[in-house]
């Protein structure tokens, strides 16, 4: 932005015609970022003539490294990673390098200056030795120390130029590009000595043409191999008209020998795959011959060559109890099942099929490599063995002898967890939770997991009775989980789903029951799923059956937690309605208020009075709306529901920060028991709404999909994204989607310029507690970047808003009507510090409102752009 588009912002804004809210927002914020703008520039002033201060004066601090391809700059993460010295780093936008001023803290030689400062005055030493003892002193002394070795391994040592590791940069240079087809290329350096003890570095890269390759010719030795070459020769990495690249023919010389492994080439290894590479004379050109050498034997005395022999796998015998003790002892058991032999020093404790299963090495096929990972892979996922070992024995007649010796785990493992937690709601509270894990449960590898738990606690709003108990919360709850390491099914389903796919069954039982002071609650929920993996970036979730039952039991204190709600009633009841005077009493003040346990009948009173709601719409729509709210969040629920999952994880490791994941859920509710209570004649309820043990079910459609993407851009800096959209249609038995599938805005992991369940619906003013709609969309964008060692930097914004369509509600600012609806998007941005503890992400984010759709009718754009507004988040591990 030049000075000139500036100038016309400050007249813009200045002009009498624009709305004085806006004008008076945007000097506040112009006026807080000239003071930052002050400091910022006091800071960098402060500590610029502060970085050579430990370069001695015969050195020079590097500030910065130039990389000129012919003729012009590259700085790409590539290119800067091939260089050996970097500078110091930076704080991003500051462009500050704070390491190394702590480390310029430090003091060089603390022991000699600890010595002097004791013995500047006579009988210094002596006289603190008596006043803090000797050992006392000692230990001073050393913490001082160990303060200042702490600035020291904090900050950054200046990076001193040195001309012997910027040679080795060229070296690299030169590397790089001959790796990449440029093998006429030349790289040189200068060093740029500045007075002031800092210097600068620039390499100069003149490329040349690039080679391509011509010719590619084939010599291959064993015409076994020379087959199966021709198979496989159409996916070849090194084309012809492709500029030269090393890395092509490490991946090729790796692709052509485990295709090779895995066609039954048991002996082959990359190393008999060389490649000749002829440029002489070429005017620019690469000719290619492969060679693929014979199986090289070796003897004592000599090494001959054989042409490879295609293997094939004779047995496969399956120990089910080895250990290092029972080994040479002879076998108790043992079964032959589909060409598999199976033995076991003591009673046979598994059913073959359910071993073989697992096993992708079968007996008369050809030898894989694949097989064997594979079959490591999969009798890893039955969590009933160590590690396995596979060991293949070579017959004379080209066959292989495969021994699978598994070792077993311990039938029964307890787990056992406590935990002591304080929150805004209970002063102390107290929680168990044992557990038990019973492996091969019905000996075919299941594994069958029983949890429970137990919690009590003290709350802070109860206890005002004498007779209260001081304890007045606890839950407790069980739950079974049964893992099938297959489809359990009464259908043939390896066709359709293949067991290299890892496919397995889930049965999960649970109930909960829970006392608290709020609205409490027993919950029953059992599922029935499926589970696969395609590949290894995508895995697949069906949940056949997924029933959830929840039965609220204290309903009656329900404005005794929802006071937002209760607090409107009371407003409407003492200042806009005529209200009974049985409806109110007085307080310890002597201020009228309204009874809470009267609430429900001042609701009907007011829904009831049809003069009321044409004198005051308002007031009459706010208790509808309480009423309503009161209904969703009360009313028990009864869901019976078919869903599926799709994620595509495109990440190869836990440290890979060049990515994307894609998450898509379908879910279907209610359509089975519609279909049985119609087939049953099952009559409605008052409500038109069939129930089934006393409960109206719920029926209805959702949606839901997640898209994250995350670019490396080098020097610890990711650019994140993430979108998501959701919606969940009410129909049939429903016209409204039960709290416990409905969407909520805002928190640490949403749109964290807001608290969780405070933003939306729509534009609507809400005073609840709990928001929650049936549509959302949500988008953020997150800048990350290392300030320096663990601690880390964020810059963010979140947009995004809940919405209700196409259920009972009929607020227009709450529901989503087309898309001019999108302007009640809210927008949140603000700034983040994140602590890698490695095993964990401690993170700690600030959020401001930067555009609020609850500002209907006024300016929306920073009205409560300030730190009085803002949302302090913490959070575990990093939003997305």
């Amino acid at each position: 932005m030049n000075l000139q588009k500036v100038v016309r912002i400050f007249k813009l804004i200045s002009n009498k015609h624009l709305k004085p809210k806006l004008r008076n927002n945007y000097f506040l914020l112009k006026k807080q970022l000239f003071k930052i703008l002050i400091l910022i520039g006091f800071i960098i002033c402060f500590t610029s003539c502060d970085t050579v201060k430990r370069v001695a004066e015969d050195e020079h601090l590097l500030t910065k490294n130039t990389v000129l391809v012919n003729g012009e700059k590259d700085n790409t993460e590539t290119i800067n990673n091939l260089i050996y010295q970097q500078p110091n780093s930076k704080i991003p936008l500051l462009n500050v390098p704070l390491r190394l001023h702590i480390y310029n803290t430090a003091r060089p030689n603390i022991d000699s200056i600890i010595e002097r400062n004791l013995n500047k005055r006579p009988n210094k030493r002596e006289n603190l030795e008596q006043f803090l003892s000797k050992k006392q002193l000692e230990k001073y002394i050393q913490s001082r120390k160990d303060f200042n070795a702490w600035i020291k391994k904090t900050g950054e040592a200046p990076v001193i130029v040195n001309e012997e590791r910027t040679k080795r940069s060229v070296k690299r240079f030169q590397d790089y590009y001959i790796n990449n087809g440029w093998f006429d290329a030349n790289t040189k350096y200068e060093i740029k000595k500045n007075d002031n003890k800092r210097a600068q570095v620039e390499y100069k890269i003149e490329t040349g043409n690039a080679f391509i390759i011509d010719s590619i010719n084939n010599n291959i030795k064993s015409p076994i191999v020379d087959t199966l070459y021709k198979n496989i020769k159409k996916e070849s990495l090194i084309k012809r008209y492709d500029q030269y690249r090393t890395i092509n023919f490490d991946q090729e010389r790796d692709r052509i020998s485990s295709e090779l492994r895995n066609s039954g080439v048991y002996h082959f290894k990359p190393d008999y795959i060389n490649f000749e590479i002829d440029t002489i004379g070429t005017n620019k050109k690469v000719n290619v011959d492969i060679n693929i050498l014979d199986r090289a034997i070796r003897t004592q005395d000599s090494t001959r060559r054989e042409p490879f022999e295609i293997y094939k796998i004779r047995d496969v015998h399956v120990i089910t109890d080895y250990t290092f003790e029972n080994r040479g002892k002879p076998f108790q058991d043992s079964i032959s099942y589909n060409g598999y032999k199976i033995y076991s020093y003591n009673k046979m404790r598994y059913r073959p099929k359910a071993l073989t299963d697992a096993i992708f090495i079968n007996p008369g096929e050809i030898f894989k490599d694949i097989d064997r990972t594979r079959t490591y892979r999969h009798l890893n996922e039955l969590r009933t063995f160590k590690y396995p070992n596979i060991e293949y024995i070579e017959n004379p007649d080209n066959t292989l002898t495969d021994t699978i010796r598994l070792t077993p785990l311990k039938k029964f493992s307890l787990g056992f967890s406590a935990d002591v937690s304080q929150s805004n709601i209970q002063t102390v509270g107290f929680s168990l939770n044992p557990s038990l894990l019973i492996r091969n449960i019905f000996r075919g590898a299941e594994t069958l997991e029983i949890s429970a738990i137990g919690s009590i606690g003290a709350s802070k709003d109860g206890n005002k009775d004498v007779n209260d108990p001081f304890f007045d919360i606890n839950e407790y709850g069980v739950d079974f989980k049964l893992t099938i390491p297959r489809l359990f099914s009464p259908f043939y389903t390896e066709g359709i789903l293949p067991k290299y796919m890892s496919p397995s069954t889930r049965i999960s039982l649970s109930t909960t029951s829970q006392t608290n002071i709020g609205l409490d609650k027993q919950t029953f929920s059992g599922i029935f799923s499926y589970n696969w993996y395609p590949s290894k970036k995508v895995s697949n979730k069906l949940d056949l059956f997924n029933i959830q039952y929840v039965r609220n039991l204290n309903v009656d204190n329900y404005f005794g937690i929802y006071t937002n709600s209760f607090n409107s009633l009371e407003n409407i009841a003492l200042q806009s309605y005529n209200t009974p005077s049985e409806f109110i009493t007085l307080d310890k003040n002597d201020n009228e208020i309204l009874i809470r346990d009267k609430a429900d009948e001042f609701i009907n009173l007011v829904l009831n009075d049809n003069n009321f709601e044409a004198s005051n719409p308002t007031e009459y729509k706010t208790v509808s709306g309480v009423d309503e709210r009161k209904q969703r969040l009360t009313e028990n629920n009864l869901i019976l529901s078919s869903s599926f999952n799709f994620i595509n994880d495109e990440r190869t490791n836990l440290f890979d920060e060049d990515f994307s994941i894609f998450r898509a859920k379908l879910e279907l509710a209610g359509n089975v028991l519609s279909t049985a209570s119609k087939l049953l004649g099952l009559k409605k309820n008052d409500d038109n709404r069939y129930e089934i043990f006393n409960v109206a079910y719920s029926q209805f459609v959702k949606t839901e999909l997640d898209y994250t993407k995350h670019w490396d851009l080098g020097n610890k800096n990711i650019l994140a994204i993430r979108s998501f959209l959701g919606i969940a249609i009410p129909y049939g038995n429903s016209d409204n989607i039960p709290f416990s599938k409905s969407f909520f805005a805002g928190g640490p992991n949403d749109n964290r310029a807001w608290t969780a369940y405070s933003l939306g619906p729509g534009s609507s003013e809400t005073t609840n507690e709990f928001n929650e709609a049936n549509l959302k969309f949500t988008f953020s964008a997150e800048q990350r970047f290392n300030i320096f060692g663990k601690l880390n930097g964020a810059l963010f914004v979140d947009a995004g808003n809940i919405w209700n369509v196409f259920d009972n509600v009929d607020d227009e600012r709450a529901t989503f009507n087309n898309f001019s609806s999108l302007e009640d998007i809210a927008i949140g941005s603000g700034v983040g510090l994140r602590y890698d503890f490695s095993f964990f992400v401690f993170r700690f984010d600030i959020g401001f409102k930067t555009y609020d759709p609850s500002y209907r009718d006024q300016n929306r754009w920073f009205n409560d752009y300030n730190f009085a507004n803002a949302v302090y988040n913490i959070g575990i591990n990093y939003p997305f």
